[in-house]
This record gives C-alpha cells, sequence and structure tokens, in this order.
C-alpha cells in the first residue's frame, strides 16, 4: 500500500492507493475515468415528476463518488464504488421507462447497489457523458473484484487513513490516531498506543505518513493466533520450507491428493518475497496471505462451480424460491416492482411467483390482491424475467402463476408469454412424447416452465382427449389452503375464493407442461392417483403438520413429484420462516421473501452458494430413492445412518465492524454457531464476550456438536455484540452447508445483515469432524 502526497492528486489517484493496477496505468491513461474525476452535470431521476440536476464527481481515491445532494444541512453526498453492484444502459429501471419519452435511451443509465438499497437513475447530457460513465464504472467495478485479499485490506486501511485525516495534510498526528481507533473499534490504552504511535514516527515529526502509518498498523494487528501456528511448523521461526508446508497441509488442513504440487503452488501464489519462493520457502506474511484467500477459507473452493449430478428429475433437486416476488417491502403496503424480480434472478433464483388480476385496457396486473401494495403490467413482469432469466444461471425458471383473471385477460397472459419469450418458453414436452418421469435441468437449460392450473392432464394432450374448458373451474391454490388452515383469516379469504372461481382459457391451459397445479387431498390419494408432473402448494403451518404427523410419507412424496411450500398468511410484514425443515422432508420449492434480511435468507443463501449458484441443489440419496423410507424425525433409522462429531475452536476476530455510531462505543463481540438441520441436530452455542474489542478479539473457545444428519446439516456463524441490558446487536454472519466446509485453520469472512460482504471483517477457527461409528 502507498499513501503518498503529490501536487496533482487528481490526475494520479487511482495508482497513488491500494495499487488497484489500471494495467499499470493511472487513470490518465483512460479517458473515460479522467471524465469521471473532472465531474459531470447529470440529472438524478425519482419519478416523472422528481428529475433535478447534480453534479456528479469521481474523487481522486477512485473509489468514490461524490455529488452535490439538496437535503437539508447536507450539501453533498458520497458513495463507494464498492457499493455499486452492477450498471444498466438505457431505460433498464421503471423510473426511467417512465420517462422514455423524455430522454433517449443512450444518455440513461442506472447503477444498481448491494443489498437493499434503492436504485440511482441517472441522465446524462449527452450519449458520450453517459457512456463515459458507464465504461469507467465497470472499469472500477471490475477493477475491485480483481483486487487480492492483500489488497482490499491495503484499500482498507487507506479508507481509514482517509477518515481520519481530518484536515487533509496526508499525516496524522495523535489525536487523530486516537480518533481512528475508536473508529476502528479498538479500545486501547492510552499510554500503549502512544508507545505504537512514537515507535512508527520514524521521522520523529510528531506524525505518521506514508509508510510510518503502514508500520503502525501492523504493528496494531500483530497476528500472534497465526503466528503460534506458523512456528509450530518452522525450524528457524523464519520459513517454512516446501516439506514443512506440506505437513501443515497434511496434519492441520487434512488436504489429500498431491500435496507437494499444492505446497509448491502456494508459494507461488502467496509467497510475496522472491528471495523466499528461489528457496521454494513460505514466509510469515506468505503463510498469511493464505490463510486469508480463498484456498485458506472455510468454504471448499471445489464446491464453487457447477459440481453436482445435473442431469437427474426435476423432484430430485432444493430448488431456489421466492415469494411474492414483484414487492420490494411488506405484503400490505409495499411497492411492487419488477425490480423485485432482477433482484431475486440475479441471486439465483428459479422459481419466481406472479400474482396476477385483471387489470384496465385489457392488460393483466401483477400485485398482492385486496391490499395497498402497487400495481405492475404483467407483460413488463413477464419481459424481465425473460432479459434476466439466465444471466447468472443457464439451468430452467419456473414462473409460479398465482391466476385470479378472468379468461379474457388469460388469453391476454398466454400470448404476452408466447410473444414476449418466444422459443424460452417451453410449450410442449421435449421429445414430443408423452413422458413417464419429470426432464432434468440439464435438458430444460435455457427454458422457463409455467407452474399454473391446466386442463386436463399431459397424456390427454397426446390421445386429443382435452376436457371441455367450460366445464373446469379453477380456484386459486394459494387462497384455498389458506383457507384450510389459517382460520382467523377465513372470513376474508372465503371473500377472496370465491371471486377466484373462474373459467380457464385453454391458450393459457396450453402454456404449462411440466408443473400443473393441483390441491392437496392427502398422501394415500396422491400416491395412487398423482401424476408424476403434479405439484401441490402448502403454508408452511401445513406442511409442518404434515411433517409431524407423516414425515416418511412427506419424504416418499417429494421424491416423486414437485412440492412448493409458501409463508403463512399471516406474515403482512413479509418475514419468513425456516425453510430447513422443508427441506429435511425433500421440499423441492420452498418460496422465501427474497426482500426480507435475515436467518431464513441466509440459510437460502447458504444453502445456494454452492453448485456454481446456479439455484438447483441435488438433494441427498436418501431424499431421491423412494425406498429408503427417511423420516427427518428419526434420522438414526435409516439405511445410510452416519453420524459426526463436528468440533469448532474460534480462536480470533480481525476488524468486525461498528455497530453502535455512538463516537465512545466499542463492540464487545461474542461467537454464536448454530447448527440447522434435522429436528435432533438443531443446537446453538456460544463462546463469551470479549469486552472492548472489536479489532482483534480473541476467545480460544471450542464447541462440539453431534450431528446426526450431516447430508442436511447447515452451519450458521453468527458474530453480536453483547449488552447486559437489552438484546445483543447483529453484527455479522456466515452460513454454509457442513458438506461444503474446509478442515482445518480456517478465515470465516463476514456478511451483513442483508448478505452483502463486508471486509475485512472475519473470524478465524479450527475445524475438524469426525465418524462416530
Amino acid at each position: 500500500m502507498m499513501i503518498t502526497k503529490r501536487d496533482d492528486p487528481a490526475t494520479d489517484g487511482c495508482m497513488r492507493r491500494h495499487q488497484m493496477a489500471f494495467t499499470g496505468r493511472g487513470p490518465n491513461g483512460d479517458e473515460n475515468l479522467q471524465s469521471m474525476l473532472v465531474g459531470t452535470l447529470m440529472r438524478k431521476i425519482k419519478s416523472r415528476t422528481w428529475k433535478k440536476q447534480r453534479y456528479f464527481k469521481l474523487e481522486d481515491d477512485c473509489m468514490t463518488i461524490w455529488y452535490q445532494s439538496r437535503k437539508a444541512g447536507n450539501v453533498h453526498s458520497t458513495f463507494s464504488v464498492s457499493d455499486v453492484e452492477a450498471i444498466r444502459e438505457g431505460h433498464q429501471s421503471e423510473v426511467l421507462l417512465s420517462i422514455a419519452d423524455e430522454f433517449p435511451a443512450e444518455r440513461c443509465f442506472t447503477l444498481v447497489f448491494r443489498g437493499r438499497r434503492g436504485n440511482l437513475d441517472l441522465v446524462a447530457e449527452s450519449a458520450e457523458e453517459a457512456q463515459s460513465w458507464i465504461r469507467g464504472m465497470r472499469k472500477l467495478i471490475e477493477n475491485l473484484e480483481n483486487m487480492g485479499e492483500r489488497e482490499k485490506l491495503d484499500q482498507w486501511i487507506s479508507d481509514w487513513f482517509k477518515k481520519a485525516d481530518k484536515n487533509n495534510d496526508g499525516r496524522m498526528n495523535f489525536k487523530e490516531v486516537q480518533d481512528l481507533l475508536k473508529m476502528m473499534n479498538v479500545d486501547m490504552n492510552g499510554h500503549h498506543a502512544h508507545r505504537l504511535f512514537t515507535m512508527a514516527d520514524k521521522s520523529r515529526s510528531g506524525t505518521l505518513e506514508d509508510d510510518e502509518f503502514v508500520f503502525f498498523y501492523k504493528m496494531l494487528t500483530q497476528r500472534e493466533d497465526v503466528l503460534r501456528i506458523f512456528q509450530k511448523y518452522t525450524v528457524d521461526s523464519q520459513k517454512l520450507s516446501q516439506s514443512h508446508l506440506e505437513d501443515f497441509l497434511r496434519k492441520e488442513q487434512l488436504e489429500r491428493g498431491n500435496i507437494q504440487q499444492h505446497a509448491k503452488q502456494l508459494i507461488e501464489n502467496y509467497e510475496p518475497s522472491d528471495r523466499a519462493k528461489l528457496l521454494n520457502a513460505m514466509t510469515f506474511d506468505g503463510f498469511l496471505m493464505y490463510l486469508g484467500s480463498a484456498e485458506g477459507s472455510i468454504f471448499n473452493p471445489q464446491r464453487r462451480g457447477v459440481y453436482q449430478d445435473m442431469s437427474q428429475p426435476l423432484c430430485h433437486y432444493f430448488i431456489s424460491s421466492s415469494h411474492n416476488t414483484y414487492l420490494m417491502e411488506d405484503q400490505l403496503r409495499g411497492q411492487s416492482s419488477v425490480e423485485g424480480y432482477i433482484r431475486a434472478l440475479n441471486r439465483g433464483c428459479r422459481c419466481v411467483e406472479v400474482d396476477c388480476w385483471d387489470g384496465a385496457n385489457g392488460e393483466p396486473i401483477v400485485y398482492h390482491g385486496h391490499t395497498f401494495t402497487s400495481k405492475i403490467l404483467f407483460k413488463d413482469v413477464v419481459s424481465t424475467v425473460g432479459n434476466y432469466a439466465f444471466k447468472v444461471s443457464e439451468y430452467p425458471v419456473i414462473l409460479s402463476i398465482e391466476n385470479h383473471c378472468g379468461v379474457e385477460q388469460q388469453r391476454v397472459m398466454a400470448q404476452h408469454l408466447d410473444h414476449i419469450l418466444g422459443d424460452k418458453l417451453l410449450k410442449s414436452t421435449l421429445d414430443g412424447k408423452a413422458p413417464i418421469r419429470l426432464p432434468s435441468p440439464e435438458e430444460l437449460k435455457g427454458k422457463i416452465l409455467l407452474k399454473a392450473k391446466k386442463i386436463g392432464g399431459l397424456e390427454e394432450s397426446f390421445n386429443g382427449m382435452v376436457e371441455n374448458p367450460l366445464t373446469e373451474e379453477v380456484s386459486d391454490e394459494d387462497a384455498v389452503a389458506e383457507m384450510d388452515e389459517d382460520n382467523l383469516h377465513r372470513e376474508s379469504v372465503r371473500h377472496r375464493v370465491k371471486k377466484s372461481k373462474q373459467r380457464l382459457s385453454k391458450e393459457l391451459s396450453d402454456c404449462v407442461v411440466y408443473c400443473k397445479s393441483v390441491h392437496f387431498s392427502s398422501f394415500k390419494h396422491s400416491r395412487i392417483h398423482s401424476k408424476f408432473y403434479e405439484v401441490a402448494s402448502f403454508t408452511e403451518s401445513k406442511a409442518r403438520k404434515h411433517l409431524r404427523e407423516a414425515g416418511a410419507e412427506f419424504v416418499h412424496h417429494n421424491s416423486r413429484q414437485l412440492t412448493r411450500v409458501y409463508p403463512t398468511g399471516f406474515r403482512t410484514d413479509s418475514s419468513n420462516f425456516n425453510p430447513q425443515e422443508m427441506w429435511n422432508a425433500g421440499c423441492q420449492i420452498v418460496a422465501l421473501n427474497f426482500q426480507t434480511a435475515g436467518e431464513g435468507m441466509d440459510l437460502n443463501d447458504g444453502l445456494f452458494s454452492q453448485n456454481g449458484r446456479c439455484g438447483y441443489i441435488l438433494k441427498p440419496q436418501f431424499l431421491r430413492e423412494a425406498e429408503e423410507r427417511f423420516d427427518p424425525e428419526m434420522p438414526q433409522k435409516g439405511a445410510g445412518y452416519s453420524p459426526v462429531m463436528l468440533i469448532i475452536q474460534v480462536i480470533s476476530g480481525q476488524q468486525l465492524p461498528k455497530v453502535n455510531l455512538k463516537k465512545d462505543s466499542i463492540v464487545d463481540p461474542l461467537v454464536r454457531v448454530e447448527i440447522h438441520g434435522v429436528p435432533m441436530d438443531q443446537a446453538k452455542q456460544e463462546t463469551r464476550y470479549i469486552e472492548n474489542n472489536g479489532f482483534n478479539p480473541v476467545w480460544y473457545d471450542t464447541l462440539r456438536f453431534t450431528i446426526h444428519t450431516p447430508e442436511l446439516a447447515m452451519v450458521r456463524f453468527v458474530v453480536e455484540d453483547y449488552d447486559k441490558t437489552s438484546r445483543n446487536d447483529f453484527v455479522g454472519q456466515y452460513t454454509l452447508p457442513l458438506s461444503c466446509m474446509q478442515q482445518g485453520y480456517r478465515h470465516i469472512y463476514l456478511l451483513s445483515k442483508d448478505g452483502t460482504s463486508i471486509p475485512p471483517a472475519s473470524i478465524f477457527v479450527h475445524i475438524r469432524i469426525t465418524g462416530l461409528k
């Protein structure tokens, strides 16, 4: 890292810090970045009527966008480039579509932020200026994504330096350093802080600059925990020879395969000293960089890409699924938006919900019926799904249609699906013959499937015997299911069901192939009568009841056909249930409110973070084989029962974020480890809390768990700020399947409440998984 003072920071700022390496050139070699550094007048658009000019400028750190704001008492605002997830060109948001007649697409673009922050819609004065910002922002984001852990850390240090350097003179006095320590979550005694400051101030100027600040930071962040491990495997305490590194990988990290080759590769990839590389050795700095890398993280890199068999029937997979996808907030007054579909699909969601109602001018609309949520056009939803369905995963997308429309507008729906989606819409069986099982995700790549009511079955459509659509009466399945169980809602729902009784249009029915929505009677009835392409939907409470009363039957049912589970109607705040209990029974389409952060979405993100984040996870064999008779309530009776012991030593934490913004408040962190799995495996344990240290707390606390069904177990690490008088504050979390865990010494990089990363916050652990039989 270099924090150097220059005469003209605006022309060489991007090279100045954290070596963001624009292929070795500063922004003076990139016209787009130069233009952004100068700044541009653009219109910020919030609606058809709210269009205000703002001056936008890239700051000289090439990491921060500054813009003029008219908010009371706030003349300017900033946001970090790292907060921006994507740039969309043209009219790709509802706001910009609404002003399409006023401003041409080539002058418009949208900045999409991570997490749940709203988008920023902008209109430049010319197409050239818009392109300059679009290309420049993409360049900056690409550089950020290519940063290694060390560069990210340098960037983090550089950001803190900037925050603490109040008078912008490129140096820090002791008072500024003390303020910095408070901001960084360090409660250090003044005498000790001053001693480190004096040691770092080699120029004796009474201030820290450049390398002095880096030296001060290194003293502050000495990793005694890692040094202890390093020294255990070295002979001279200075470097690890290749053979000693191999010992470490074999004994501690429990690596298999060609360890000699892997050790060589690690030295090549992470050792910063050329001299050590020549000696085939690794210094402490290289060892630290390896442990902080993706290879040293808790998540097994071999599970990152698509590694599972994708050629099995659709019902053999857990499918990432969204409920009320069109909502951005709660389900009573929330805003409906196509943005909900874009965000869900970009997170790997493969089943989205579309609530359809008759709209004005013959155009069907999408919204949460009988509520105050806003309305969007069905055709806009279809168009958005068509555009975004396969951007992050090529595997099939299921459109779960909740149909409240009359026959006329159902025909319009079928037309829109046909015209807008074209070949992407699956309208017939894959080989044109009557199938005997569901096709696989592999066979359905690039296809959009409709899950909705259908007249008759697949068989009839091949022998020409289709029932008369005028005799087919259709009720919305979700409303019926809610009426069955949510007694308090009975009156309002009965009213809804009465209104939703309707005829089904043949055109819409013909769009349904492998996912026919049916009403569920009983497992016995399904076993005798149901077809593999029929899908039943349950509210969470109904599904729980079946789980309690007939767990093995439920598992058997789900080995043959798809089941959808969705939140109960009582969840008006769009909160989520725990999806784990539904996965335990093999339910595939466990629909969650993607717009609501918390434990439910953490588990969903954790399960689907493997297998290339493609939205499909192959279920364990005992949930796929009908004859296995697995019962989640009694896993020990299963044929392949092999429990394990999970031992986690929570060693230390690094740079945990501040949660209480009061200046003198410092985090008192504790780590809780939660096991989510079959009922026998549900467990949580926590470390003690460390007083006043969010910067580098040390625990060395050991937690032990017996896990009866490791194939289904999810492990959630939660860091909280302990408070003896009120509820602990959330600091960060990380969730992953037990099957994706690497053993040995590992770093866990924490995520925020809404699932976005908060570098460089991490916890350092040691993991062991041993068999119990």
